[in-house]
C-alpha cells in the first residue's frame, strides 16, 4: 500500500528527502519511542541517521572542535574507539568506570584540565558513553550519576553523546518503563532553567531492535544540535540518511510490526540471558565474578588478576573451539586484561547452555595451567 501511494504521489521515498528526515518518519519514530520509553518524545528533537555509528560520526564531524577532547569510559564499545581514533586531531581521554557509572570526581578533574574555547563548533569536548546496559559491562548509570553528569555538562558546556542502543531491551519488568535515558534528565531543563542550551544527544538505532541490515537510526537532540545537523553539508547534499528505509520502517511502526518484533526480541533475549547466567552460576570457576545485567546484550566476567584473558581466549579457541572477547579490546589504554565479555543475543538458550559450559571448562583448565606453571 505504501509503495503504491508513493508511486502515485511523486514517489517521495525515492528522492533524497529532508536533511534530518521526513516528518512522517520522525512522527512515527517519536510515537514508537514514547511508547517504549514511557515518556514524551518530540519529533522536533529527532534526526534520522543510518545507524548509531553514523550518528557518532556526524556528532564528531559536525558539533565538536577539530582539536577537541573525547572522554571515554575506561571500558567501552571497541569499534566506537576505532571510529573516534580516526579523528586524528582529537584527543581521547579515558575515564575510570565504577559499578554505577563514571568516577565523577576524576571526570570533573579531567574536564577542567582539558577545557578550552572551541572555534567554529558548538562544543570543545564530548563524553561518549553508554549509560543504559553498558557495553561491555552491562551496568546502568545511577540516578545520582546521571544528575551529576548533567550538571557537569551544563557547567563546562561539553556534549554527552549517549550510545542508547539497548534501552528498549530490558528484561526484568518489560511492561514497565526502562531506565530513564540521560537525554530525559537534560531536556527537563528546557523552559525551566535560565540559559538552558541542551548538552545530551541520545544516539539510537534499529540495528538491535529490528535489523542491522536496514541501516537506520536516529539522534534525539536539543534544538541547537538539531539545527546544526540541519545545516550539515553531508545531510544537505545526501538528504535524509536512508530515506527509503525510513519510509518502510514508518509503515512498520504504524502497522504495529516493529513493536511486535521488539517484543519478540525482548522475550527471546531474556530467555538467553537467563540460560547464560544459570550456566555461569553452575560452571564458572568460583574465583571469577560476573555481571547480572537486566537488559542489553552482554555479560562481563572478571577473572583473577594474574589471568591474561587474551591468552586464555587463544587457548580456549585451540583446545575447545569457543571464544569470547578479551577485555583489552574495550580499553583505549589496554587495561582490563583479566576481563572477558560474553554475548547472549545471537544464539538459542539451548546452544548457550552448551557453549557457555564449554567456555567455563576451558577457563578452569587454563587457570589450572597458569597456577601450576
Amino acid at each position: 500500500m505504501a509503495l503504491k501511494y508513493e508511486l502515485e504521489n511523486n514517489a517521495f521515498l525515492f528522492q533524497y528527502g529532508p536533511a534530518i528526515g521526513t516528518t512522517e518518519f520522525r512522527e512515527s519514530l517519536a510515537s514508537f519511542l514514547a511508547e517504549g520509553y514511557h515518556s514524551e518524545v518530540n519529533k522536533s528533537d529527532l534526526v534520522q541517521t543510518s545507524g548509531a555509528t553514523s550518528g557518532l560520526h556526524l556528532i564528531l564531524s559536525t558539533l565538536v572542535d577539530l582539536a577537541g577532547v573525547v572522554f571515554v569510559d575506561e571500558y567501552t564499545y571497541m569499534i566506537a574507539l576505532t571510529a573516534i581514533s580516526q579523528f586524528s586531531t582529537m584527543k581521547i581521554v579515558s575515564v575510570p568506570l565504577k559499578d554505577d557509572g563514571p568516577d565523577m570526581a576524576r571526570l570533573e578533574e579531567l574536564v577542567q584540565q582539558h577545557r578550552f574555547a572551541p572555534s567554529g563548533k558548538l562544543f570543545w569536548g564530548v563524553y561518549y558513553t553508554i549509560p543504559t546496559f553498558h557495553n561491555p559491562t552491562g551496568i546502568v548509570f545511577s540516578e545520582d550519576k546521571c544528575q551529576r553528569l548533567i550538571t557537569l555538562a551544563r557547567n563546562s558546556d561539553i556534549l554527552i553523546a549517549c550510545d542508547d542502543v539497548y534501552n528498549l531491551l530490558h528484561y526484568a519488568n518489560p511492561e514497565q518503563a526502562p531506565p530513564k535515558r540521560l537525554f530525559a534528565y537534560d531536556i527537563e531543563g528546557l523552559g525551566k532553567i535560565d540559559g538552558w542550551r541542551g548538552n545530551v544527544i541520545s544516539n539510537g538505532t534499529f540495528s538491535k531492535i529490528l535489523s542491522p541490515g536496514i541501516r537506520l537510526g536516529w539522534m534525539e537532540c536539543p534544538p541547537r544540535c538539531v539545527e546544526a545537523f540541519r545545516q550539515s553539508g553531508v545531510l544537505q547534499s545526501g538528504g535524509a540518511a536512508n530515506n527509503y528505509m525510513g519510509g518502510v520502517v514508518s509503515t512498520m511502526i504504524q502497522q504495529g510490526m516493529a513493536q511486535k518484533q521488539l517484543k519478540l526480541y525482548s522475550t527471546k533475549y531474556a530467555e538467553r540471558l537467563q540460560a547464560m547466567l544459570e550456566t555461569l552460576d553452575a560452571k564458572l570457576p568460583k574465583e571469577c565474578t560476573f555481571s547480572r545485567p537486566e537488559g542489553g546484550y552482554f555479560v562481563w566476567i572478571r577473572f583473577p588478576e594474574h589471568i591474561d584473558c587474551a591468552e586464555m581466549n587463544k587457548y580456549s579457541m585451540e583446545k575447545y573451539r569457543v571464544s569470547a572477547v578479551p577485555g583489552t579490546r574495550f580499553s583505549v589504554t589496554g587495561e582490563a586484561r583479566n576481563f572477558m565479555r560474553l554475548t547472549f543475543a545471537f544464539h538459542s538458550a539451548e546452544y548457550l547452555r552448551k557453549s557457555v559450559a564449554t567456555f567455563c571448562e576451558a577457563a578452569r583448565d587454563y587457570m589450572q595451567i597458569v597456577s601450576s606453571s
